[in-house]
């Protein structure tokens, strides 16, 4: 995963489970919105920038796609759809910009059918993709905060931290941080795997 579409560890006690935002959200709440769009805001964003998208394009692909959001959320049948149907409706917006961006110039009807497989391959790669990230993101958010910092510093932070820096911002003994990482990994490895369930 790049660092692109990894996560920061989210504030305790600021995220629900979908089913509970969903509800809230269709009651009105704006702080439900916030933890929404919050909770998904880099699976979005990730998307036009796997596409190729430049920052402005993908910048408009996410406020699209939140609107679209907010127009569609009280016909979603299934909360546990909603990453997917983000995925679809994010992934259908960021090929439509960039199809839209591109200049053809005299392209025969062979060359143009090969580019169309190669853009509904390329699609399906990065939902592929991104179903498998928001996937390990979820997971990371439901540890307890230490190990999502943890995880966070020794796997998405670039530069890369010494394990010192680590464990004098964590407050740990420079010695145990290899062994809370492998708690940490084991936790995280059993939450993929009841998630994927």
């Amino acid at each position: 995963m790049s660092l692109a579409s990894a996560q920061a560890p989210q504030r305790p006690n600021t995220l629900f489970d979908d089913e509970a935002l969903i509800r809230e959200c269709l009651k009105g709440s704006e702080e439900a919105w916030g933890n929404l769009v919050d909770k998904y805001k880099n699976l979005i964003f990730s998307i036009p920038i796997k596409v190729g998208l430049s920052q402005d394009d993908a910048s408009e692909v996410f406020q699209i796609v939140c609107a679209e959001l907010v127009k569609q959320l009280p016909n979603l049948r299934k909360p546990r759809a909603l990453p997917k149907w983000l995925i679809s409706v994010a992934t259908h917006e960021s090929f439509r910009t960039a199809n839209r961006n591109r200049r053809f110039v005299d392209v025969d009807e062979r060359i143009e059918e090969t580019a169309s497989v190669s853009s509904g391959q390329r699609a399906d790669e990065i939902i592929r993709q991104a179903e498998r990230e928001q996937l390990l993101r979820d997971a990371i958010s439901s540890l307890q905060p230490r190990c999502q910092k943890l995880i966070f510093m020794l796997f998405f932070e670039d530069p890369v931290r010494s394990y010192e820096l680590i464990a004098e911002e964590l407050g740990l003994a420079e010695g145990s941080i290899g062994f809370i990482r492998g708690r940490c990994l084991q936790r995280l490895r059993k939450q993929l795997a009841k998630d994927s369930l």
